[in-house]
C-alpha cells in the first residue's frame, strides 16, 4: 500500500508539459512556433544560441551561444535543467532554455535532442489537471497570495510512473562535465566557464530533482518550477531514495519557486515548501491565469522565461537591474497584476 502512495503522488507532479510520454498520434498544439533545425541561432540575446548533443555527454543537450568567442572575457555562469516529467527529450523546452543561453549562459539539459514533437506538447483535455503549454486556465482570486492549505489538483496521464527517464544524478553529471570542459585544453569552453557560478532549475518532476541536486555546494541558486515536494515522500526524481519534506533543510542557496495559478497540479506543494523554507531567501511567484504547462513554449519562453533570466541574472552575475524584479515593497514582480508574490530573506 504504501508504494502504491508514492506512485500515485509521484504520478500527479510528474504530469507536465513537457513530458515524454505523449503518444506519437497526438498533434501539436495549435499555432506552436514552427520547429527549426537545433543549429538555428536562438533568443533576444546578444549571443544567439544553439542547442546540440556533444560526444561526450551523449546523455545531454547543450544550450550555448553559437559564437562563443562573441562572449569576449566575460565568463559563461552554468545551469543544469531537468525537464518537465523528468523527460529524456532535451529539446523539451527549447525556446526557454535557447532564451536563457543568448544571454550568455551555458545550460545543459537532461536527456539527448529528442524528436520535433517534444518541443511543442499537445494540448491536454480539461480533467487530465496538467494544462496545456500558456493556457490560461482558471485563476486565482484577484491579489490573492498564495495559500498554504490549498489542494493539488492530481492529473493521471498514461504510461507516467514513479520510475523516470532520467535522474537527478545527471544533474551532477552536467555540472562535471562543464567544470572539466573549462579546464580541458582544446575545449570549445576552456577559460570560458564560470564554474563558480553554478544553478540548478527544473520543472515539475524536473523540479524535484532539483531540489535533490541543490545540497550540491557548488550550486549557487535553485529554480524549482511548478514543483514541489509531496507531502508523502517520493522516489520520482531517479534517485532512489526518499525526498521527504524535511530535505529542503539541506538547501543551502536562494531559491525561486515560481508556478502557474490554482489551476497548476503542483500550485499547493510549492506553496508548502515556501513555508517550510526559513533558513535562506526564497522567492515564490504565481503567474494568474496560466496552468501547469507554464509560458516555456510561447516566443523565447514567454513570462517564465523573463522572470528565470532576471534571477539567474541576479543570482550569478549580481545584475542590480535584474534584482529589482524580486527586492523591494514595489519589486517587478510586485506591481505586476499578473503575479502574486510571497519572500523570505530577499530584502
Amino acid at each position: 500500500m504504501k508504494r502504491i502512495i508514492h506512485c500515485v503522488a509521484a504520478v500527479a507532479l510528474l504530469c507536465s508539459a513537457g513530458s515524454a510520454q505523449t503518444p506519437p498520434a497526438e498533434q501539436p498544439a495549435l499555432n506552436a512556433p514552427q520547429v527549426l533545425p537545433a543549429t538555428t541561432p536562438l533568443g533576444t540575446g546578444p549571443f544567439k544560441a544553439i542547442m546540440e548533443v556533444d560526444p561526450t555527454l551523449a546523455k545531454h543537450t547543450v544550450y550555448r551561444p553559437n559564437d562563443i568567442s562573441a562572449v569576449g572575457s566575460a565568463k559563461l555562469p552554468i545551469m543544469a535543467w531537468g525537464n518537465g516529467a523528468c523527460a529524456a527529450d532535451g529539446n523539451a523546452f527549447r525556446l526557454f532554455l535557447t532564451e536563457i543561453a543568448s544571454h550568455g549562459y551555458l545550460v545543459i539539459a537532461n536527456g539527448p535532442i529528442g524528436p520535433d514533437r517534444a518541443q511543442f506538447p499537445p494540448a491536454m483535455p480539461p480533467n487530465r489537471g496538467a494544462a496545456p503549454a500558456g493556457a490560461r486556465g482558471p485563476g486565482a482570486p484577484e491579489g490573492r497570495a498564495p495559500q498554504p492549505g490549498a489542494a493539488a489538483k492530481p492529473g493521471v496521464p498514461p504510461g507516467i510512473t514513479s520510475t523516470p527517464p532520467t535522474t537527478t544524478a545527471q544533474l551532477i553529471e552536467a555540472i562535471d562535465w562543464a567544470i572539466g570542459e573549462n579546464s580541458r585544453q582544446g575545449s570549445r569552453y576552456y577559460g570560458k566557464l564560470d564554474t563558480a557560478k553554478i544553478a540548478v532549475a527544473g520543472m515539475s518532476c524536473g523540479g524535484v530533482q532539483a531540489i535533490e541536486a541543490s545540497v550540491d555546494p557548488r550550486v549557487k541558486t535553485t529554480i524549482v518550477a511548478n514543483s514541489g515536494l509531496m507531502t508523502v515522500p517520493t522516489t520520482m526524481s531517479g534517485s532512489g531514495r526518499p525526498i521527504p519534506k524535511e530535505s529542503l533543510s539541506l538547501m543551502h542557496a536562494p531559491v525561486l519557486y515560481m508556478s502557474g495559478d490554482e489551476s497548476d497540479i503542483a500550485y499547493a506543494n510549492a506553496n508548502d515548501d515556501f513555508e517550510k523554507i526559513n533558513h535562506i531567501p526564497v522567492f515564490r511567484a504565481f503567474e494568474k491565469g496560466i496552468g501547469h504547462g507554464g509560458t516555456y513554449h510561447d516566443p523565447d519562453g514567454g513570462a517564465f522565461g523573463k522572470v528565470s533570466l532576471a534571477w539567474l541574472d541576479w543570482q550569478l552575475k549580481g545584475n542590480k537591474k535584474a534584482a529589482k524584479m524580486f527586492q523591494g515593497d514595489t519589486c517587478g514582480l510586485c506591481t505586476d497584476p499578473q503575479w502574486v508574490i510571497r519572500k523570505k530573506k530577499i530584502d
